[in-house]
């Protein structure tokens, strides 16, 4: 039951050949191994004990009620009594503005897709995605899991995870499966759902860094001469078509959106009044299942916190601030996962059978049953068998990393270790640090929990201090296997080709033992500032740069080979975000917000003024490919350019598409140099290569049917789909620079798949750019955003969600914050004290579950 109170409406075969010559021997490690080194090095003295967690009520000790006070924008503060009433309260509200896409996820890793919609993504277009996602999703048994294990979580965990499960199931009753918003509105899957729903979201969300990726290599692994075709199972001679070509199951990229962030703690030494600060910037996808949401949660006299999680994820903030830490993430450098070569025992012809310090063993055989919908009120069931080993579920990549393929003298087959595959301390994670009551107290959490997936941390205090961690979840290998994999000279070429790590799987000391403890994560403690744009741990702080050979002053204990590159180039946007650091001193918020937005560009910032020069000294077309091309209005353009992506700037499209062809081919007068790695390489090379990057910039843009001198804002918008995936038509000019220039304040198309089969329209990029015949279509990049301060009056913040809080087109929060930003990139208040939700509340819903 609910009463409404309206107050206001409103790799890489051929580089295998040439590098894994003697490859794996089928003895355990191979020689190179330094069997004398110290498996278990003396450890450090023990820290002093970690004080007392906090503890908040759990379940809700009486009704299960909840209020949701919606404010400006339409961002929801839900207070309860309980962790299980602000799951109630935040899932209902959260179904208000987005049920069709939690719907979809619960749908998506329970492995129900076909069930609802039919074998292909695309209907009738024989694409078997669904059938795909269905069989592999259970085949790595999320659900299975989810029921197996709910019932041993935290009380803490269980208790969110009823709390939402009864709140998306009260919004589905008050409304009703044909009045929730489209496109799902009358959809068969909005059915009522178990709190093990939830959690079998939760962890398919932990696999997006690693599993999700390889659907496709898992499906196909099948022993050499079988058929990975499933049978139907009342027909089982015959086998169920699957639109997949083995020549599109290629490597998989490991962060296929391209998910990125800016994340700055700051501290005593660099704030006005001496507390900390933190501005977070995560870049992430403007639709699909990675969406922020706003929201604040309060339990009155033992918990309030404000910020935004990804979509669906169970009560806690993701990112945000208390009245005692601020914290926020950025998607890190670390391995969460690594494939397995395992050596095959040749005496078994099935291919089924793998060594292990020379003994045999068996893989495990799963088969998977799906029920997939033939038309309506009919369908068929279909069955595979998948197969397991004790490093993980067997993958195939065709002519790369195929079962049953001679990889250099070994007969091998691979497995996938994901070390989130499970990953069952998500909400304690994010629940402690909703709790934490300084950034000693964040370290603390970190040791206790492995839960955050695919982040570094940079959080900031009331008292002015700032810590950094790579919290990722990383596969915990043994020192000896590390070595080997740093040492070994066939290993470390085979690291540099493929996008992941191969390790041996032919000896137990390989043998992954869960994720790695927090406390031997890099790490860092600091009173100006921490800082990622998400290159590695190294340059946190450039005066205190972390590897291995420089951890604090101690590395006992602490390998990290998984968690990124140290002395390598750094990207422009990280070298931007240096720049600007290395320029602020009493830091005010309007400051960090000005820093926040400002479009400029650090390649603009190097290389503008040269590059003018240089092509204004060009009389005679320049010669491409495609034929010879009149430099001079392309370079009249830049020479208009102020160097900042903002919507009247003109020679922005030039200079960006400029940029795309000088990343795949820089031309640096000079190289990066590890001692001055915030300020090399620079300093433009003025030769052939140069004009010809610019000539087909010019090209690029007028065969898409631009003006060069077009300011960016005519150029570069964003645009909603319709509920049947057709344009809408209603463009929003947009400000914004991007990775490929040096920007910050990053936006982007993505024209990948965004995770969900709910319709959109893409337009797709011309070759070599992100532009379209339609300009710059943004649909990703800076997402929830904000900054804030510590004052003795409480916290203190601005923020915005540059697509809105709601998915459904009717709702007046669908493009409210999204209107205001491309008016001006600005952002809005953030509301914290008491006085301030009350004043700019503009409606209110007080929730009661009904009696059982």
């Amino acid at each position: 039951m609910r009463k409404l109170q309206l107050i206001q409406l409103s790799v890489i075969a051929g580089a295998c050949a040439l590098a894994l010559t003697g490859c794996f021997s089928s003895s355990a490690p191979s020689s190179g191994l330094n069997t004398d080194i110290a498996i278990n090095p003396p450890q450090p003295p023990q820290p002093e004990p970690p004080r007392d967690p906090v503890t908040v009520t759990t379940f809700a000790p009486g009704e299960l009620s909840a209020t949701i006070r919606r404010t400006t924008f339409g961002v929801p503060y839900i207070q309860a009594d309980s962790l299980e009433g602000v799951g109630y309260g935040t899932a209902y509200a959260f179904a208000e503005d987005n049920i069709c896409i939690l719907a979809d996820q619960i749908v998506r890793f329970n492995g129900q897709r076909s069930m609802y919609f039919g074998p292909d993504a695309v209907p009738g277009s024989g694409d078997s995605k669904n059938v795909i996602n269905d069989f592999t999703y259970q085949a790595l048994g999320l659900r299975e899991l989810a029921d197996n294990n709910i019932e041993s979580l935290s009380e803490n965990s269980r208790a969110l995870l009823a709390g939402y499960a009864a709140g998306y199931n009260a919004y589905l009753a008050d409304v009703g499966a044909d009045n929730v918003a489209p496109p799902c509105r009358g959809m068969p899957h909005l059915r009522p759902i178990e709190p093990a729903d939830m959690l079998t979201y939760a962890l398919g969300v932990a696999l997006l860094p690693g599993a999700a990726n390889f659907l496709d290599p898992l499906f196909i692994a099948v022993p050499p001469g079988e058929d990975y075709s499933p049978v139907p199972v009342a027909q089982q001679s015959a086998r169920y078509p699957i639109g997949l070509q083995l020549t599109d199951v290629t490597t998989p990229e490991t962060n296929p959106e391209e998910l990125g962030s800016n994340g700055w703690a700051l501290g005593s030494d660099l704030t006005e009044n001496g507390q900390g600060m933190l501005l977070a910037n995560p870049h992430f996808p403007h639709t699909g299942n990675q969406r922020f949401w706003r929201f604040g949660v309060e339990i009155p006299g033992e918990m309030k916190v404000v910020g935004g999680s990804l979509s669906g994820m169970p009560g806690p903030v993701n990112i945000g601030f208390n009245e005692h830490i601020a914290w926020t993430h950025t998607f890190s450098t670390a391995e969460r996962f690594v494939v397995y070569q395992l050596e095959l025992d040749e005496s078994d012809a099935s291919g089924k059978t793998y060594l292990v310090d020379g003994e045999p063993r068996t893989m495990d055989e799963k088969t998977v049953t799906i029920t997939v919908a033939t038309g309506p009120g009919s369908s068929m069931q279909l069955e595979r068998t998948f197969y397991m080993s004790d490093f993980g579920p067997l993958l195939s990549i065709p002519g790369q990393f195929q079962w049953g393929m001679d990889f250099q003298g070994t007969t091998s087959a691979f497995a996938l270790y994901d070390s989130n595959l499970p990953n069952f301390e998500l909400l304690d994670t994010w629940l402690a640090l909703n709790l934490a009551r300084d950034t000693d107290e964040i370290g603390e959490i970190l040791d206790r929990h492995t839960g955050l997936i695919f982040n570094n941390i940079m959080a900031s205090d009331y008292r002015g201090k700032t810590f950094f961690a790579d919290g990722s979840s990383v596969p915990n290998l043994s020192a000896a296997a590390l070595h080997e994999i740093r040492t070994n000279a066939t290993l470390t070429a085979v690291r540099t080709q493929a996008p992941f790590t191969l390790v041996p799987g032919n000896s137990s000391v390989f043998m992954p033992d869960g994720r790695v403890p927090g406390s031997k994560a890099p790490r860092l403690v600091r009173d100006d500032f921490v800082q990622n744009s998400n290159n590695s741990y190294w340059l946190t702080n450039p005066a205190a740069p972390l590897s291995t050979s420089s951890f604090g002053g101690t590395v006992e204990g602490k390998d990290f080979l998984l968690y990124g590159r140290f002395n390598n180039e750094q990207t422009l946007r990280s070298r931007m975000g240096q720049k600007k650091l290395a320029g602020l001193s009493n830091v005010t918020l309007d400051m960090l917000e000005e820093t926040l937005l400002d479009n400029s560009s650090y390649l603009a910032d190097v290389v503008l003024n040269d590059l003018v020069a240089f092509c204004s000294a060009q009389s005679e077309p320049v010669q491409t490919e495609a034929g010879p091309v009149d430099i001079s209005a392309g370079c009249t353009a830049l020479a208009a350019f102020d160097g900042f992506m903002n919507k009247d700037s003109v020679g922005a499209v030039v200079f960006r598409e400029f940029a795309q062809r000088f990343a795949t081919n820089p031309q640096w007068v000079v190289p990066f140099d590890r001692n001055n790695p915030t300020t090399t390489p620079h300093t433009l090379k003025t030769n052939d290569v140069v004009l010809q990057q610019l000539a087909q910039a010019i090209q690029t843009i007028e065969s898409a049917g631009f003006a060069v001198d077009a300011p960016l804002g005519d150029v570069q918008f964003v645009e909603r789909s319709n509920p049947d995936g057709t344009p809408s038509g209603v463009r929003l000019p947009w400000a914004g620079a991007n990775n490929i220039e040096g920007g910050f304040n990053v936006f982007r198309s993505q024209g990948k798949e965004d995770g969900t089969i709910l319709p959109r329209h893409i337009y797709p990029s011309l070759p070599g750019s992100q532009l379209s015949d339609q300009g710059y279509h943004i649909t990703s990049g800076s997402s929830w955003m904000f900054v804030m301060r510590f004052t003795e009056e409480g916290p203190e913040g601005r923020g915005l969600l540059t697509y809105s809080q709601s998915y459904n087109p009717l709702s007046p929060y669908y493009l409210d914050q999204t209107q205001y930003y491309s008016q001006e990139p600005r952002l809005a208040p953030i509301w914290w004290h008491e006085s301030d939700i009350a004043e700019n509340t503009v409606q209110t819903i007080e929730l009661t579950a009904p009696a059982e």
